[in-house]
């Protein structure tokens, strides 16, 4: 037996009101007498009353819900903006639903199903793939509003991200212009079809006359400090004389500046590292690590503002696609910074 839910009628019944006007008072109807508004309202408390909000999604055909798709809980920066995105959109008057695929195509095709059938009024999603979009294409198609929250310029879908294929290019600009020539990167992401942060690393290095050696590049299955840690070792095995690495995750760095630390290597006379997504763990690392920078607040607010206002159009327009400018924030693991981080544009 499911517990006794309190209606209407058991309102009006408790204080000997109509249920209609019951019901105009839990809407807070200028119409119905404030006295008697909260002799009603107390009586709802009081037997625990909670308004049917299925009901209520039938007539106005909206649940006031969004689905939020995650690739991975555990990830710092997504825990960041998976916060933001909840008050964002609470502070409109919607839930957030959150659900991960961890990194799974299918199980990402399994979520998104799954907040269709519960009827959300939109979706942000972080996509496996940023190139394999077809499902997602097929939502948007249908009429249900999605913005991606990663994604390349021709995806179809709308897409409100940080321009990472420009955050590692400044991120190399800057190892290069330090006089480092054999430059690491530590990416798994392009194992996936997520090409933008080697993208911009190969961009760098070919504007500065090098061509990208594929022995300076490793390729982790997670984006973990121990994933970091194997890779760092990995690639100083090879022998290829590496001077500095752009690690495509902070937690990545962590890792190869942990391996560089416990092998000898002079952080950054030695070595130098650069992260991605300026995470706290890397702003008070031993060595702090220089980071390109995730735009927290922009990428939320941009996003929640295209996602509340693809819900209320009455037809989809032409999908948009926002990238954001990173900043590139320099600390002592670069040898490029001040004695307190600078943001390089």
């Amino acid at each position: 037996m499911g517990r006794p839910i309190t209606r209407l009628k058991d309102i009006a019944d408790s204080t000997g009101f109509s249920v209609n006007t019951v019901s105009l008072a839990l809407r807070d109807s200028p119409r119905i007498p404030e006295e008697t508004r909260l002799t009603i309202r107390q009586a709802a408390e009081a037997l625990n009353y909670l308004p049917n909000h299925i009901a209520k999604s039938l007539v106005s055909r909206e649940t006031k819900t969004v689905g939020l798709v995650l690739t991975s809980i555990t990830n710092p920066v997504l825990t960041r903006v998976a916060q933001a995105i909840e008050l964002r959109l609470a502070e409109r008057g919607y839930s957030t639903l959150f659900a991960t695929s961890n990194g799974d195509p299918e199980a990402q095709k399994t979520v998104i199903e799954m907040f269709r059938s519960r009827q959300v009024d939109g979706m942000l999603i972080y996509p496996c793939s940023h190139r394999d979009l077809d499902h997602v294409r097929r939502v948007r198609q249908a009429g249900h509003p999605v913005v991606l929250l990663v994604g390349d310029p021709d995806a179809g879908v709308d897409v409100v991200s940080m321009d990472t294929r420009r955050g590692g290019y400044k991120a190399v600009r800057h190892l290069l212009e330090l006089g480092h020539r054999r430059i690491g990167l530590v990416d798994g992401g392009h194992e996936r079809g997520n090409l933008e942060k080697a993208d911009g690393y190969r961009q760098a290095l070919a504007e500065a006359g090098l061509a990208a050696d594929e022995r300076l590049q490793a390729t982790p299955r997670v984006h973990s400090v121990a994933a970091g840690y194997a890779a760092m070792a990995d690639l100083m095995a090879r022998g290829t004389g590496m001077t500095a690495l752009l690690a495509a995750t902070d937690s990545l760095a962590l890792g190869a500046l942990r391996w560089s630390q416990e092998n000898g290597l002079r952080v950054p006379q030695d070595m130098a590292i650069v992260g991605f997504d300026n995470i706290e763990f890397a702003e008070y690392a031993a060595t702090p690590i220089s980071s390109v920078d995730y735009a927290v607040d922009a990428v939320t607010e941009l996003a929640v503002d295209r996602l509340i206002g693809l819900i209320g159009a009455d037809a989809l327009p032409e999908p948009e696609v926002t990238l954001i400018e990173p900043e590139l924030v320099l600390r002592a693991s670069s040898g490029g910074s001040s004695p307190l981080p600078r943001r390089e544009r």
